[in-house]
């Protein structure tokens, strides 16, 4: 539950000036919803963890730079960690992946066993739909869902307007549509 004593702009301007102890709250404060994104994008918690230090490291190496633009401060760890996992990829000239399906689904205690694997399997499927993605609308996927961002907030951290945020969220979700109504008409005929 987020600190309500917590006030960003005095703590970012103290940061800014050097206070190593303001950093420190901002650390606390983000690096939980920093390494998550991240894992979600490597696949591999030793990896995040190793960039999610890297990211608190540039940001605070560059904090005297930040420059308020009305968004919350997180978007600028989150443009910080999309170009850092970017640059892990590309380092390591490999598809990117998400690794959802390594999550367990634990089915409901209501749940009949026939219906949890039934949404099992579904989830998996979609699961599968989404790796296929392009990388960028799979970042769009976790900004949305997993970390539960704004439109806004996701444009300031892919480099894009909030209206074309919408334009994609959008056409994800046709073609992730398209794909299961493909993918049940196949197995239909």
């Amino acid at each position: 539950m987020p600190d309500p004593e917590f006030k960003e702009d005095i703590v970012l301007s103290r940061a800014s000036q050097g206070d190593k102890d303001a950093f420190g709250e901002l650390y606390e404060r983000y690096a939980e919803r920093i390494f998550n994104y991240i894992y979600y994008r490597t696949g591999n918690v030793h990896d995040a963890e190793d960039l999610t230090a890297r990211v608190f490291q540039r940001a605070m190496n560059h904090i005297q730079n930040y420059i308020d633009r009305g968004v919350p401060f997180s978007a600028w760890l989150y443009r910080i960690a999309h170009n850092l996992v970017a640059n892990w990829h590309r380092d390591r000239s490999r598809k990117q992946e998400i690794p959802l399906d390594e999550a367990p689904i634990l089915p409901s205690r209501g749940d009949h066993p026939e219906f949890s694997l039934v949404r099992t399997e579904e989830q998996d499927a979609l699961l599968r739909l989404i790796r296929r993605l392009p990388p960028e609308r799979q970042n769009l996927l976790i900004l949305k869902f997993v970390e539960n961002l704004s439109n806004a907030e996701i444009g300031q951290i892919m480099g894009r307007s909030e209206g074309a945020v919408k334009s994609l969220y959008h056409r994800t979700l046709l073609a992730l549509r398209d794909e299961i109504g493909d993918q049940i008409q196949f197995r239909g005929d």
